[in-house]
C-alpha cells in the first residue's frame, strides 16, 4: 500500500514560520516596551531639574540596567519632598513652651550678624550665607573642645553622662554591640534608674550587622528609649540616612562630630591600627540649636515632641564670646547649606584654604571653587584617605577627583596609617567647621548631617595646627604617578565616577 508523501513537512515549515513571526513580534513589543521605558524615565527625570550630571548618572543607569535601574531609583534616587517632615518644626516650635525664646533668637540674627561683620569683616559673609540659606541661628556665647580621636572624645563624653541629671539624648548613624558599647549600656541603664531620662536614635543602615536584637532588648527593657531612624520595612525612604553624631546632656553639653559610638573607633577597623576622627564638645547658646536637632529627628521617629522647657533650659548668655552655627541639613532641605558653606568658606578666603574629607567627591561648584583658589595662588589643601575600611566605591571614584584638583595646584594628601574619618574646614585661621558631612554629593544632597562653623582664631588656628601635623602622616598624591598605574584600574576609577552623584 501506497502512502502520499510529506505533506508534514510543508506543516512543520508553516509552523517554524509563524513560531519564528511569533518571536519577531514579541521582540518589537520588547523593544519597543524598552523605548518607552528609557524615554519616560529621561521625561520624569529631566523634569526633576537636578544637577546635569545627577541626571545623566541616573540616566546612564536606567540604561545599562533596566530593571535593576529602576529598582534602585525608587530605593534611592527619589527625593525626600514627598515624604518630609522637616516642615512640622515650626509648628513643634510654635505650639512648645519654648516659642518665645526661640522668638526672640530669630529677631536678634540681624543684630548678631551686624556684630559679627564688625568683627570678622568679610568673613562674616559665611555666616550671613547660612543664615539666608538654612535659618541657622548665629550663636555668641559657647565654649568649644576639639576632640581629635575616641580615645579624648569618649572619656568625655561618659563623665558627662555620669553626671547627667535630667536627660541624655544620642543620635548616631552607627551604633554596635561590642565591649566598649557593653559598658556604655550599663552606664545608660544606671542612669535610667537615677531618674534620667534616655533617649537614643540610631541608624539601622549604619548599623546594620553591628547592634544585636540582645542588646536592644536589654537597653529597652531597663528602661532605654532606642528608636531607628527610618527603619528598613520603609522602602520609600530607605536611602535617606541619618548620618549625624550628636549628644545632647541635660540640655547644656553638646557634642558634634564624625565620631560614631563603636570600639573600632578605639582599635581601629580591619586592617588599619588606630581611627583618625574629629569631634567637638560644646556648651553655651549653641546646644539648644543641637538639641532642636534631636528633638526634630526624634519627633519626625516616634511622634513625640520635646520642644518644652525641661529639654531646653536657658542658656548663660554672659560666657566667653566665641560665635558659632550649627549648620544642619537633609534630603528636604532646599539649599543645600552644608555644601554652600564650604563654598562661602573658599569664596572669602584670602590666604589658605584646608578642608580633610574621608573622600573627595566635589559637585562642579565646589570643584570649580577649589580649583580657582587654588589657581589664584592661594594654598589650598585637601587630606583624604586612599582607601576604606570597606571597599567602597567613594574612594576609587575619589581618586578621579583628586588628579583633577591635583592638575590645578591643589595640593592633595593621601592620609597613611590610622583609618581617616575626619570632616573638617578652615580658612585663613578666621573660620573653621567641624561635623558629619562628607566631602561628596550624597552627603550634601542624601543624607542628614550637622556641622559646626566656628568664627574664631583661636580655634581656627588650633584646627590648623592639628591638620599641619596630620601632614606628618600623609604622602602627597602624584598626578604623575597615578597616569603610571595600570589602564585596568584607572577604568575602574573612572567607571566609578560615572555613578559619583549615586555613591
Amino acid at each position: 500500500m501506497l502512502v502520499a508523501p510529506a505533506p508534514p513537512a510543508a506543516g512543520r515549515g508553516a509552523m517554524d514560520l509563524a513560531t519564528l513571526a511569533s518571536y519577531l513580534s514579541w521582540g518589537v513589543v520588547l523593544t519597543a516596551l524598552g523605548v518607552v521605558y528609557v524615554l519616560a524615565a529621561a521625561v520624569f527625570l529631566i523634569l526633576e531639574n537636578r544637577k546635569p550630571q545627577s541626571t545623566f548618572a541616573w540616566i546612564f543607569l536606567l540604561l545599562v540596567f533596566p530593571l535593576g535601574g529602576l529598582v534602585i531609583y525608587v530605593l534611592f534616587g527619589r527625593r525626600r519632598h514627598a515624604f518630609s517632615r522637616e516642615r512640622e518644626l515650626t509648628k513643634l516650635v510654635e505650639g512648645s513652651g519654648v516659642a518665645a525664646r526661640s522668638a526672640r533668637l530669630l529677631s536678634e540674627q540681624p543684630a548678631k550678624l551686624a556684630s559679627l561683620v564688625q568683627s570678622h569683616g568679610e568673613y562674616a559673609q559665611v555666616a550671613t550665607t547660612l543664615w539666608a540659606a538654612a535659618r541657622a541661628p548665629l550663636t555668641f556665647s559657647n565654649t568649644i573642645e576639639i576632640l581629635q580621636n575616641a580615645r579624648e572624645k569618649y572619656p568625655r563624653l561618659l563623665d558627662d553622662i555620669r553626671a547627667a541629671r535630667h536627660s541624655v539624648h544620642l543620635l548616631y548613624y552607627e551604633w554596635a554591640s561590642d565591649p566598649f558599647t557593653e559598658a556604655v549600656g550599663r552606664l545608660l541603664l544606671e542612669k535610667v534608674r537615677q531618674g534620667v531620662a534616655v533617649r537614643i536614635v540610631y541608624d539601622p543602615v549604619g548599623s546594620l550587622g553591628m547592634l544585636g536584637r540582645r542588646y536592644i532588648r536589654t537597653l529597652r527593657r531597663g528602661g532605654v528609649q532606642l528608636v531607628p531612624f527610618s527603619p528598613l520595612y520603609r522602602i520609600h525612604t530607605l536611602s535617606y540616612r541619618n548620618h549625624r553624631k550628636v549628644a545632647v546632656i541635660d540640655g547644656r553639653i553638646g557634642y558634634s562630630g564624625g565620631m560614631n559610638m563603636t570600639e573600632r573607633h578605639l582599635t581601629g577597623p580591619r586592617g588599619f591600627t588606630g581611627w583618625r576622627d574629629t569631634h567637638a564638645r560644646v556648651t553655651g547658646e549653641a546646644v539648644p540649636i543641637l538639641q532642636s536637632v534631636f528633638a526634630t529627628m526624634w519627633h519626625n521617629t516616634t511622634g513625640e515632641n520635646l520642644f518644652d522647657e525641661p529639654y531646653f533650659p536657658e542658656a548663660d548668655d554672659e560666657g566667653p564670646r566665641l560665635p558659632i552655627q550649627v549648620v544642619s541639613e537633609g534630603p528636604d532641605s532646599r539649599w543645600e547649606a552644608i555644601r554652600r558653606s564650604y563654598l562661602a568658606m573658599i569664596a572669602v578666603a584670602q590666604r589658605r584654604v584646608y578642608l580633610q574629607s574621608p573622600f573627595l567627591i566635589p559637585d562642579t561648584s565646589l570643584g570649580e571653587a577649589l580649583k580657582t583658589a587654588a589657581l589664584a595662588g592661594l594654598d589650598v589643601k585637601v587630606m583624604i584617605a586612599p582607601r576604606g575600611a570597606e571597599l567602597s566605591p567613594a574612594y576609587r571614584a575619589g581618586m578621579t577627583y583628586a588628579l583633577e584638583m591635583a592638575e590645578a595646584g591643589v595640593q592633595v594628601f593621601l592620609y597613611q596609617g590610622d583609618y581617616f574619618h575626619a570632616k573638617t574646614a578652615s580658612v585663613d585661621s578666621m573660620v573653621c567647621s567641624i561635623g558629619s558631612a562628607n566631602m561628596d554629593i550624597r552627603s550634601f544632597s542624601i543624607n542628614y548631617e550637622t556641622n559646626l562653623v566656628v568664627y574664631d582664631g583661636m580655634v581656627a588656628q588650633e584646627l590648623e595646627a592639628d591638620f599641619e601635623a596630620d601632614l606628618r602622616s600623609c604622602v602627597r598624591f602624584s598626578p604623575e604617578e597615578y597616569r603610571t598605574r595600570p589602564v585596568r584600574s584607572r577604568l575602574v576609577d573612572s567607571t566609578l565616577r560615572l555613578f559619583s552623584p549615586l555613591l
